[in-house]
């Protein structure tokens, strides 16, 4: 009996530590790769799109980060958030050839954003930013609008997000952040470049506190399969035998 008791705790205890294994797996893809985040990816309107960078290396500090934008669907407003610590700045470039958007012909558009920071606000290991810009009008329903990056290093160091990432496939190393627009809504979209809910035009979460509550959440998930672990670890325990001819709760009675 004391051996079944100890295969079965030996098999739960597996079984904890592939879950916990899975929902850490789970946790790491996010801070993996420069993203973006779009408020709204409704054809015809307005979006704020959020790109999120990581620094991946352990002894540099990122300075500098820009993201190029459509030119074959090109945005005719572009707007940047501002943030605190880094310098924002939009680039104007010549169309390949001029495009035609809600009658207006466009031959010159915004062609990339780049932010620098100053010497206190560059990205250190295991840190991240989020960069927010507004944008519109977006591009017909179904479009893949990709936003291939770039990323500076302090020591040097140049890594370029414009891999294409193709759907059913290995994700490439290095994949651009994009995202795909969807059906128009009522009206063309929002009439007004989208903020998030909550956040004013100058509020910027922070790094730690976005980390804490993603970390607050992964031990919450961790925590329940403990408990979930011991309850059935109990359920499974062998009851004592009881004494023959008595039933469980009944006294037995002096002769």
């Amino acid at each position: 009996m004391t051996t079944a008791r100890h295969r079965t705790s030996a098999r739960t205890a597996a079984a904890f530590s592939a879950a916990a294994g899975l929902l850490l797996a789970g946790a790491g893809p996010s801070f993996a790769h420069v993203s973006v985040d779009p408020s709204s990816p409704a054809a015809g309107g307005y979006s704020q799109l959020t790109f999120r960078v990581p620094n991946e290396s352990a002894t540099a500090k990122t300075t500098r980060i820009a993201v190029a934008l459509p030119a074959g669907t090109p945005f005719t407003s572009v707007s940047v958030k501002p943030l605190e610590g880094w310098t924002a700045e939009i680039t104007e470039a010549a169309l390949p050839s001029p495009v035609t958007i809600e009658g207006a012909t466009i031959s010159k558009a915004a062609s990339a954003v780049t932010w620098t920071a100053d010497a206190a606000h560059q990205l250190g290991r295991r840190e991240y930013q989020s960069f927010s810009i507004s944008v519109g009008r977006l591009p017909a329903a179904g479009t893949t609008v990709a936003l291939p990056a770039t990323q500076w290093y302090s020591d040097g160091t140049v890594v370029d997000w414009a891999d294409p990432a193709t759907p059913g496939q290995e994700e490439p190393k290095h994949p651009a952040p994009s995202f795909v627009t969807t059906a128009a809504q009522d009206g063309h979209g929002p009439a007004a470049p989208a903020e998030p809910e909550g956040l004013s035009a100058t509020t910027e979460v922070s790094p730690a506190a976005d980390n804490t509550l993603g970390l607050a959440g992964l031990g919450t998930g961790i925590l329940g399969l403990a408990l979930g672990t011991a309850a059935l670890v109990r359920t499974r325990a062998p009851r004592k035998p009881q004494p023959s001819g008595i039933q469980p709760g009944t006294r037995r009675r002096p002769l």
